[in-house]
């Protein structure tokens, strides 16, 4: 049962405090990885929608490209490995909740044909265990097994995700057949900039609430951030905006600006991309009539090239003779 966090303010350093034991090593503890992605676990039944668009972009807005890698096809009850690779420039640094500069983290979410799943422990290959080295996969929900999250992880050492996949065997699995299926991925690289509640994180663009004249720009003590008032009419009216600690204002005093002007630059650097692949649960006994019938041609080729130079040493006997 993941914990429900409603105070904006603690849900930051929640994650704030989340991502900081990552950097320290803790990547083996099995709470790293309940705690993403823990909003989408907590407000959707399936993370894929109906649509085909994964949740995760509801929060993270940018695009940003994923790729996966899986066989062409596979034998039943076999472990094989589906390699998830989130591209970005290590070098940048994104917004925390506190404003500051940090690496960026990545996360991944695979989905996997009914029946299909995170191979067991003893399953797994030592070639493939070591290429997995301390992560910790974790179905996205009871019951959805064929489901799979993992993050939040440090991006410089975790920019290629291994899953280590264990195949259905549709003799003992009615639910799995001998056929061609999807797999879908969402990969992550960075923070989100819109909470399930609707509200911003600081790693967005904050846009001026109304029309009018800045009449004055605080920064806050203690946090940072700063309060904008923005005097809308002649008559006085204001209204005060409130930027967070993190994006950079882009507005001064007595600059006039019109409602959902920027009044800060996007701090955003990271961004979600999802993407599919195709892979064959191949029926063993296809593979050995495949087999069978490629030994016949070969068979057949021999014997025809035999067959061709016994007629021609025939027709040089007798032209001989």
């Amino acid at each position: 049962m993941q914990p429900i966090i409603t105070n904006k303010w603690m849900r930051d350093w929640w994650i704030l405090s989340l991502a900081a034991s990552i950097s320290f090593g803790e990547l083996s503890c099995p709470s790293v990885s309940n705690a993403y992605p823990i909003f989408a676990q907590q407000n959707y039944e399936n993370p894929r929608e109906a649509t085909g668009r994964i949740v995760c972009a509801n929060c993270h807005l940018a695009k940003k490209p994923v790729d996966i890698e899986v066989p062409q096809s596979v034998l039943p009850d076999t472990v094989f490995e589906a390699i998830v690779k989130i591209p970005y420039d290590t070098w940048i640094k994104q917004v925390l909740a506190n404003g500051k500069k940090g690496g960026l983290n990545v996360g991944a979410v695979l989905i996997l044909p009914e029946g299909f799943q995170i191979a067991p422990l003893n399953r797994i290959p030592t070639e493939v265990k070591d290429k997995i080295g301390k992560l910790s996969f974790q179905s996205y929900r009871p019951g959805k097994e064929n489901i799979i999250v993992v993050g939040p992880l440090p991006g410089k050492l975790y920019s290629e995700i291994v899953f280590p996949v264990l195949s259905p065997d549709p003799g003992t699995n009615k639910e799995a057949h001998f056929l061609k299926y999807p797999i879908y991925v969402g990969g992550n690289r960075g923070r989100g900039q819109i909470y399930p509640d609707g509200s911003r994180s600081n790693n967005t663009v904050y846009t001026a609430s109304a029309t009018g004249k800045i009449k004055r720009v605080v920064r806050k003590e203690g946090k940072g951030g700063y309060e904008i008032t923005i005097e809308e009419s002649p008559e006085g009216r204001e209204a005060i905006d409130v930027v967070p600690p993190g994006p950079e204002l882009i507005v001064s005093e007595g600059e006039f600006v019109k409602a959902d002007q920027p009044l800060t630059n996007n701090p955003n650097v990271g961004g979600f991309g999802q993407g599919e692949v195709e892979i064959v649960l191949q029926d063993p006994l296809r593979v050995q009539g495949l087999l069978a019938f490629f030994a016949s041609v070969v068979l057949a080729q021999i014997f025809l090239v035999l067959k061709k130079k016994q007629f021609e040493k025939v027709q040089l006997a007798e032209m001989n003779f």
